[in-house]
Formats: structure tokens, C-alpha cells, sequence
């Protein structure tokens, strides 16, 4: 189970990512004031940050930034949401420091692969892998993994 921190303004956006995250046996945590995000981050300390990036207060480039920066928080994986994608957005995006970038109405089977894709990667960079088992046959075990999951949807939308 990882701890994910979500820092969204609009209700029915936490809802959903707090649901879906609940669903695939994540522990979400949401803030709704970006004043507040930063603190709440370093009290919960989350496997993955979750944010909005056009929120009141302090933006989520902004955000982004201020978790880099932080000795704790630094190497903790970001994934940015936004409705309002426009042109060199993703590029602005990375270049703060988030790993992902997700446009809004999101696509909940993009949304939760990208979640598992971060925490692997994050888990990835924080633990030594061990040793190559030459007994485990590793195409066979990527074959067993369960591609069984509903088609891809929309759910998100407009901000306030």
C-alpha cells in the first residue's frame, strides 16, 4: 500500500482520485489549499504527490518546485493533473520536476497505470535491486500478469 498525497481543489476530482487510488489498495491523502500542501506532505510523507497544477494560492508549477527543493520530499515521484493543457505545458511541467503530466478529463485505466508506473519507478530508485535470478524466467513472469481491466474511460473534467 503507498501512501499518496493529492493536492486538488475541486471536490469530485479528490473524490475520484481518492477513490480510484482506494480501489487499486493505495492510502490517499488530499489537500485542497496548495498553502498547506507542503507541510501536509512532510507530516504525511507520501510515496507520490498527486497535484493539480492551476490551483489558488500557490500553483502547482510552483508546488512542484518547492518539493524538489525540500531536503525530505526531493526524490518523492510527482504527477501533475491539469485541465487546461496547452501548447509546451508538458515541457514546463517536467521542467519543475514532475515525472508525469495526466490532461484532464482523465482516463482512469491512463491514470492508475501512471500511478503504478511512478511508485515502481520511485521504489526502483530508492531500493537496490537484488541480484538477476537466472532461475526466473522473466518474459514468463511479465506473460502472467493479469492485462484484464475495463477499457479505458473518462472521468474528470472542468475546474473551478
Amino acid at each position: 500500500m503507498a501512501k499518496i498525497l493529492i493536492v486538488e481543489d475541486n471536490a469530485l476530482n479528490i473524490k475520484l482520485f481518492c477513490d480510484l487510488l482506494e480501489a487499486h489498495g493505495h492510502k490517499p491523502e488530499a489537500v485542497t489549499d496548495s498553502r498547506n500542501a507542503l507541510d501536509a506532505a512532510r507530516q504525511f510523507e507520501p510515496d507520490l504527490v498527486i497535484t493539480d497544477i492551476q490551483l489558488p494560492h500557490v500553483s502547482g508549477l510552483d508546488l512542484i518546485r518547492l518539493i524538489r527543493k525540500d531536503e525530505r520530499l526531493g526524490e518523492v515521484p510527482i504527477m501533475a493533473v491539469t485541465a487546461y493543457s496547452a501548447q509546451g505545458d508538458e515541457e514546463r511541467i517536467r521542467a519543475a520536476g514532475a515525472q508525469a503530466y495526466v490532461a484532464k478529463p482523465i482516463s482512469v485505466v491512463r491514470f492508475a497505470e501512471t500511478v503504478d508506473e511512478l511508485l515502481k519507478d520511485g521504489h526502483d530508485r530508492s531500493v537496490e535491486s537484488p541480484p538477476d535470478d537466472p532461475e526466473i524466467d522473466k518474459a514468463e513472469s511479465r506473460a502472467n500478469k493479469s492485462e484484464d481491466s475495463p477499457g479505458p474511460g473518462e472521468a474528470g473534467g472542468e475546474e473551478d
